[in-house]
């Protein structure tokens, strides 16, 4: 059962790549067509709201793909100082804030996404303002999944 979930697991992962990457070099072109559109007098208005679409779902996969490889931007001048055991304690006790966050914007943008099933998302007409939301809660899922996993090999390693 556990090679089941650490496969499926590695496949999330492998797909999260895909996906951002497929995004962000969508995103590109979209705002470059857009660009040499306007510049010919023949704006695609929805080619910038698609774009925007791509980059909302860019930011969370991207962030969660930055955070399971140790990648984030961090400040550690004052905790370096401290002693090996506190700075242990400190980052378990950073992760479990970050988890207890990312379950309350699962919470509450799960909810959201819900309530503006209904509502059409700025120039395209055809897509729901719930699939631009949704972006926060599975993109917050998958940080809490990476966020889990930190503090547990962290908790093994000890300090």
């Amino acid at each position: 059962m556990a090679s089941n979930i650490v496969k499926f697991y590695a496949w999330v992962c492998k797909a999260e790549v895909i996906v951002a990457r497929a995004s962000i070099a969508l995103l590109t072109l979209l705002v470059f067509v857009s660009a040499v559109a306007r510049t010919m007098r023949q704006p695609v208005g929805w080619a910038v709201d698609l774009a925007l679409f791509l980059f909302v779902w860019c930011v969370f996969l991207c962030a969660d793909m930055a955070m399971r490889k140790d990648k984030l931007v961090t400040v550690d001048i004052v905790t370096a100082a401290l002693p090996k055991k506190v700075q242990f304690y400190l980052k378990i006790v950073n992760n479990i804030m970050i988890a207890s966050f990312l379950v309350y914007l699962i919470y509450y943008a799960s909810w959201l996404a819900y309530t503006s099933r209904f509502v059409r998302f700025q120039g395209i007409a055809w897509v729901s303002y719930s699939w631009v939301v949704m972006s926060v809660p599975v993109g917050c899922t998958l940080l809490l999944v990476t966020t889990v996993l930190k503090t547990r090999e962290h908790w093994r390693k000890g300090y």
